[in-house]
């Protein structure tokens, strides 16, 4: 190969790689400027709260207020959690519904009785509910 069109293959070589960089360069400002549209959606829990009983095996609605949402939601699937005291449980009491619908039914799991239960409701972010008792 003659060092001519060698120098050529180095000129078309450096010009692809040039022209992916700058691709690349415009692909992740695409990709952030998607992220930054986004707003992270905490709703306020509403029931259950402080004062409320529920006893195991009963279907309750747990909700959740949706009157503010922004306009564009990261996670739009929620999952409610049961946290007992400062700590999370495995239990999921519900899963894969829309955020925006305010209220999902969930069963009381078989757990042992207290006073310090609350749900976690987790979409983009978690919030839990007021603690409140779970009784037999």
């Amino acid at each position: 190969m003659s060092s001519r069109n060698t120098s050529v293959l180095a000129k078309c070589l450096l010009f692809f790689v040039a022209l992916f960089g700058i691709f690349a360069q415009l692909a992740a400002a695409v990709t952030v400027a998607e992220l930054e549209k986004r707003d992270v959606y905490v709703p306020p829990v509403l029931y259950p709260h402080s004062g409320t009983v529920w006893y195991k095996g009963q279907v309750h609605n747990v909700t959740w207020d949706v009157s503010d949402p922004p306009v564009n939601i990261t996670n739009k699937f929620g999952r409610i959690m049961l946290r007992k005291g400062d700590l999370s449980t495995p239990l999921i009491l519900a899963d894969g519904f829309d955020i925006l619908r305010g209220r999902i039914e969930v069963t009381v799991p078989w757990v042992l009785e207290g006073d310090d239960y609350s749900v976690v409701l987790f979409g983009d972010s978690g919030d839990w509910s007021q603690k409140f008792a779970i009784k037999q």
